[in-house]
């Protein structure tokens, strides 16, 4: 069995959550379909371990990405059969496989309003909450997926999973103070994340097209910094980095604009910015050039962040060369 099967395939690229899938025939028919409780029984069926649970949840999530239901059913039953059908992450998966396989949108009401009874019967179901802010968002209600969020982080407020979700619903609306105010309350939750911070730079670095750009980009440029400090090797926020010295270094209006807060984080100094874009290119540079080498430690990155990567590169040098 993979051990890539451990991990939650919401994380793994397409052809690793279809490999997982195609293996589901052969973890089902050699993997107990239910543990006994009776200690006779026991001795003669596989022992039960938390790693079979977990294999059984995300190949349940790896069938449903890959269309495989028959599959996803199968997985489900077994938790079913081993938890029952009122634990709370099995009907969160529950709703999930039917959120899945409904053919139209009347199914996917029927979904919405069994979340919202069994939320009725008990508010603190955090896992049909989530479900109920991922539908609605899916339905294309927005506000109502927004209101949700909200209810559930009144219950919780130290989700950073719903923090995030929050954030990137208010992204979505072009409500960018929202959503820099509910990202940073993912950072507060998980300061060392690289991925984190730079989500925030990138935040900052779209909220400077509105207003207030110089302490905007400044924010995005630290962000940026502090994601590259934890990942020596991570791609977004070198990528952010390049993006924000470069705005900085083309508009000698912000960089010769006074700050009017004391507690701002100032400009740095052009050579600063300069040195931070010459940093960002090579290790952009240094990053293209050993994944497309195929080495081993420098696999794993997404195909359009490394293309993106390179056109900005490229657009560079263009510009340059003029």
């Amino acid at each position: 069995m993979s051990s890539s099967l451990l991990h939650p395939p919401s994380h793994l690229p397409p052809a690793t959550a279809l490999r997982h899938s195609q293996q589901a025939p052969s973890v089902l028919q050699n993997y107990p379909g239910a543990i006994t409780t009776s200690i006779l029984q026991s001795v003669f069926s596989a022992s039960e371990t938390q790693e079979l649970w977990t294999v059984y949840e995300n190949l349940l999530l790896s069938c449903l990405r890959t269309g495989d239901d028959e599959s996803a059913h199968q997985c489900l039953g077994r938790l079913v059969n081993r938890f029952g059908d009122n634990n709370q992450r099995v009907m969160a998966l529950t709703g999930l496989l039917k959120e899945a396989t409904a053919p139209d949108n009347a199914a996917l009401d029927l979904v919405l309003q069994e979340y919202n009874q069994i939320l009725q019967e008990n508010p603190s179901n955090i896992p049909i909450a989530k479900r109920r802010a991922a539908l609605l968002r899916a339905m294309g209600r927005i506000s109502e997926a927004v209101n949700s969020l909200n209810s559930l982080l009144d219950m919780s407020p130290t989700d950073a999973e719903a923090w995030a979700e929050l954030a990137d619903l208010y992204l979505a609306q072009g409500l960018y103070s929202q959503a820099i105010f509910a990202q940073e309350e993912v950072l507060i939750l998980q300061p060392n994340a690289w991925n984190i911070h730079a989500r925030l730079g990138e935040m900052f670095l779209m909220a400077a097209r509105t207003s207030d750009a110089p302490k905007r980009l400044t924010e995005a440029l630290k962000r940026f910094c502090r994601s590259v400090e934890l990942c020596d090797n991570y791609l977004r926020g070198y990528y952010g980095l390049k993006l924000t010295t470069q705005q900085l270094l083309s508009e000698a209006s912000l960089r010769a604009s006074k700050q009017t807060e004391p507690q701002e984080w100032p400009i740095p100094a052009s050579s600063t910015l300069r040195n931070l874009d010459e940093v960002a290119t090579e290790k952009l540079a240094e990053i293209i050039r050993r994944n497309s080498a195929g080495e081993t430690d420098w696999q794993g990155y997404d195909e359009a962040e490394i293309s993106a990567a390179r056109q900005l590169l490229d657009s560079h040098s263009a510009a340059r060369s003029r």
